[in-house]
């Protein structure tokens, strides 16, 4: 049907993408190429930007899909002490004077925590 209507006004106006379909596929596979490479960059600007953020965010999504939902559980109500303690509060002040890094934080770990807690009935 396509066809029958004459065909795109494009391949009207550039005879040359008629004749030979690889040009076109060409061209596609280009622009694709393009597209993951801006993408792949974008990614790699973001982990250049936070790198304390990349392990921090990486390590917590590690213990929530490692740890059984009995560990969780027993881990809830403990606050940490000595280093980890003042690790955690060096990394929560930064959270609080940062937005992007905020919302880069939680973007990453939000759905992997809330996945969790919500498999081992931790929250309804």
């Amino acid at each position: 049907m396509f066809q029958a209507l004459g065909g795109c006004a494009l391949c009207q106006q550039e005879p040359h993408l008629q004749t030979n379909g690889s040009i076109m596929k060409g061209h596609v596979t280009a622009m694709a190429l393009l597209i993951g490479s801006i993408c792949l960059g974008i990614a790699a600007a973001h982990s250049q930007q936070y790198p304390m953020l990349d392990r921090v965010a990486d390590k917590v999504v590690q213990k929530y899909q490692t740890s059984s939902c009995q560990q969780l559980a027993a881990q809830r109500g403990q606050r940490p002490s000595g280093r980890r303690a003042e690790e955690e509060e060096r990394f929560v002040r930064l959270l609080h004077e940062d937005p992007q890094m905020r919302q880069e934080f939680l973007n990453r770990v939000a759905a992997p925590i809330a996945n969790k807690m919500f498999e081992c009935n931790l929250i309804p």
